[in-house]
């Protein structure tokens, strides 16, 4: 598709310094989700709920595989590899991960994600929200190991635990 104005790129983000000199890099929680909220009002309303949750799985993988590029290439250890996603998720305030149970050789992981950007503090809704986050886990644990992972939310504060909770599972495990 050529035409295209918006294919990602690290320069769509923009240099915050020079582009933002006495606010900063940071804004207010509610900002971010009036954002993300509209668009998934939007969206739902254009393509209907199946297609937008597939579209926010698609986002968050997006920039799972981007943000492992920008952060973690390089990195050849789990531990090491978990330990900066911590270290760097809780720094930029998108969440406290945490793994629960890891079988290194199966492929098989529950991860959680406690004051989630998404979701923390949202009501009760019945149903999982984070399908953007299963997206971007899905693509940051693809691109360490070079295999594909299904990510599915399996508790979210929306259904009244107070942490996301996501097993991740190697394709055909």
């Amino acid at each position: 598709m050529q035409d295209r104005k918006y294919a990602f790129s690290w320069d769509l983000i923009g240099n915050l310094d020079i582009g933002r000199p006495n606010l900063g890099p940071t804004t207010r929680l509610e900002v971010y989700r009036l954002m993300q909220y509209a668009f998934r009002d939007v969206i739902e309303r254009h393509c209907g709920t199946v297609k937008t949750d597939t579209i926010f799985y698609e986002s968050g993988y997006l920039a799972g595989q981007e943000f492992y590029r920008k952060f973690f290439t390089g990195i050849k250890e789990f531990g090491t590899f978990i330990s900066a996603v911590q270290t760097t998720l809780r720094e930029m305030g998108i969440g406290i991960v945490r793994v629960e149970k890891a079988d290194l050789e199966k492929k098989s992981f529950v991860i959680t994600v406690s004051e989630d950007l998404d979701c923390s503090g949202l009501p009760e809704l019945d149903y999982e929200v984070c399908v953007y986050d299963e997206g971007f886990l899905a693509a940051l644990l693809d691109s360490f190991t070079g295999e594909r992972f299904v990510v599915k939310e399996i508790d979210c504060w929306c259904t009244g635990d107070r942490t996301c909770r996501f097993t991740a599972e190697i394709v055909g495990g």
